[in-house]
């Protein structure tokens, strides 16, 4: 556990130079990047299929030494159902699309809080990545600023 500005920083990096995904970013390629950070709650383990709610909740599955990770935005962004999001996860983790269902399958999911130059902007605090989605955003303090993040 360390500073979350720490972490970013360990991450950006990583994601920059060393992210086998990709070529390494080069200098002349840094006017044109548009960054997003996504601060991740407590990971809940999935017990049934039918608490994962596209587009609000992320998820990470962990089979046979192989490990996956979707953000919440992604199904979003590709508008994909709750059965295309889980065989995509386990497509990441290189496992087959059905492996969400093996016994020795691991599934969890979170939520984010996703700061960035093209999300839009909701009133919202990081506290509100520990309470219950259902309870909708804490209003904000008295005289605070509008945070600039906002729950995928």
């Amino acid at each position: 556990m360390k500073p979350l500005y720490l972490t970013v920083r360990e991450v950006a990096a990583y994601a920059a130079l060393r992210d086998n995904r990709f070529l390494p970013v080069t200098a002349s390629e840094l006017g044109d990047l548009h960054y997003e950070i996504s601060v991740l709650s407590p990971l809940r383990r999935v017990m049934d299929i039918q608490e994962i709610r596209v587009g609000e909740h992320g998820l990470l599955i962990r089979e046979r030494g192989s490990e996956g990770l979707l953000l919440p935005q992604v199904a979003s962004d590709e508008k994909w159902d709750r059965g295309t999001f889980l065989q995509e996860v386990c497509h990441k983790a290189g496992l087959p699309g059905r492996a969400w269902q093996d016994a020795g399958a691991d599934l969890f999911r979170f939520t984010a809080l996703v700061f960035g130059e093209t999300r839009p902007v909701a009133a919202l605090t990081p506290l509100d990545l520990f309470r219950d989605p259902q309870a909708g955003p804490s209003p904000p303090a008295p005289g605070s600023p509008a945070p600039t993040a906002s729950l995928f």
